[in-house]
């Protein structure tokens, strides 16, 4: 499946479609930071007994992978508003 927005329909299109792009490099990128970052400090403080500091770690590893999905779904996203933009 194919799925890339259809930049057509917008005036300045390239431009878009560089902002787009590079914010969601962006997004992939500090995602996949924070995710190794959290997934450390949920190791290192669940070893050492920090249970609130291994929970806060927990639920940076869950919030960096909705972030990380959030960024792959961008283009079907900028599909959808880009219809509605054009629709209007």
């Amino acid at each position: 499946m194919a799925i890339f927005p259809n930049f057509g329909a917008v005036g300045g299109a390239a431009q878009l479609r560089d902002i787009v792009g590079a914010l969601l490099m962006i997004a992939l990128i500090t995602s996949v930071l924070m995710l190794i970052v959290c997934a450390v400090t949920w190791a290192l403080a669940a070893s050492h007994g920090h249970y609130q500091a291994a929970a806060r770690g927990r639920a940076g590893v869950g919030l960096a992978c909705a972030t990380a999905a959030l960024a792959g779904a961008g283009v079907a996203i900028v599909n959808f508003l880009l219809g509605v933009g054009a629709s209007l």
